[in-house]
């Protein structure tokens, strides 16, 4: 089933929670909305699920207005952040509650949660209370009760977030596995993790201020951001002043000359930013940009260092390295070596 919003708008009193939202979802298709806290993105799941209505625009489902139908007659699953499992009944009650609610026979009801605790992982668990579970395991039990009733969409407002971060990593894990189970599922996934959005969507359509910054297929997304929003809070990518010149770009001082395959546009003038994400920075012995490493935090498998390069004041470049190579002393002269390969251009304007 495709999921379409068109125009989609939502205000509650004076204040705008999603601006003119335009995005088709396609079946097998799953598309993260990424943002910070107040982007609009769990207001644009609430209006796909019908408990928001917009006011303004339409929502399609497989070609049908559903923008007046209330949300138990629209055939959606949605799991979110809190589990909402009901606590009085064991877990295959809450699995078989919406089977129950559209008046299911008996074997069917029975057969289709065995079916779905399966294939969550949870069937040992079927006569437990939820307060006897642990986080991970309520929220593998939260998606088998949404899928329990065969939605064509499914919805997941942050269903990691209140989990710990070795249970995040193991739910990342399950939910990959639960795409390849409905490969004809659309889904709808809001985070403001990037690394689920990386690993879970299709697309990935970029949120802020209530408005679509930017969508696309999430490799394309993250080698060849589109925008200099983008670039930072998809990755957080470094984001350089330059200017361009015959050939290339200037930073600092020096020309890059061919910035790749990723580079698009060159326009003359200014208003350019480079953008290099810190994984892909080296630091060289020489020949690289002359700079001074201002800061170090170790991160267990790698180490952040913060650096300045000489002619840009003010702009703080952070480069990761791995925790067993050598680490300069802080406050060292450093050499800054940025791959052309590597590097990218956007606009200055959106950031």
């Amino acid at each position: 089933m495709t999921v379409r919003l068109e125009d989609v708008t939502v205000h509650f009193g004076h204040t705008v929670a999603l601006e003119g939202l335009d995005l088709t979802v396609a079946a097998g298709e799953t598309v993260a909305l990424l943002g910070p806290s107040g982007s609009g993105k769990s207001t644009a799941l609430k209006a796909v699920a019908g408990f928001v209505r917009p006011s303004r625009g339409r929502i399609w489902l497989d070609g049908k207005d559903v923008t007046d139908v209330p949300p138990a007659r629209r055939g959606i699953g949605v799991v979110v952040q809190q589990y909402a499992l009901f606590p009085h009944l064991r877990v295959a009650d809450n699995v078989a509650f919406g089977l129950r609610a559209a008046r299911k026979p008996k074997a069917e009801v029975a057969r289709r949660v065995g079916e779905m605790l399966e294939m969550v992982g949870m069937a040992k668990f079927a006569r437990r209370y939820p307060r006897e579970l642990s986080g991970g395991q309520q929220q593998r039990v939260a998606i088998a009760r949404a899928l329990a009733i065969q939605p064509p969409v499914l919805l997941l407002d942050e269903p990691l977030a209140a989990l710990d971060a070795q249970l995040r990593a193991d739910m990342l894990g399950e939910l990959q596995k639960l795409r390849r189970e409905v490969p004809d599922v659309a889904i709808i996934y809001v985070t403001h993790d990037q690394s689920e959005a990386l690993a879970l969507a299709d697309r990935i359509a970029v949120m802020r201020d209530a408005r679509l910054v930017d969508i696309a297929p999430a490799a394309d997304l993250y080698a060849a951001p589109p925008s200099a929003f983008t670039a930072s809070f998809l990755g957080g990518a470094n984001l350089l002043p330059v200017d361009v010149v015959d050939g290339g770009v200037r930073l600092a001082g020096q020309t890059m000359l061919g910035l790749g395959p990723h580079a698009g546009a060159r326009p003359t003038g200014g208003g350019l930013l480079l953008c290099i994400r810190p994984h892909a920075i080296k630091l060289a012995s020489d020949g690289g940009w002359p700079g001074q490493l201002v800061a170090a935090q170790w991160r267990g498998a790698s180490s952040r260092l913060t650096c300045t390069i000489d002619g840009l004041p003010g702009v703080p470049v952070q480069v990761d390295v791995p925790a067993d190579g050598r680490v300069p002393e802080v406050g060292a002269k450093v050499s800054i070596e940025l791959p052309v390969e590597a590097c990218t251009l956007v606009a200055a304007e959106g950031r």
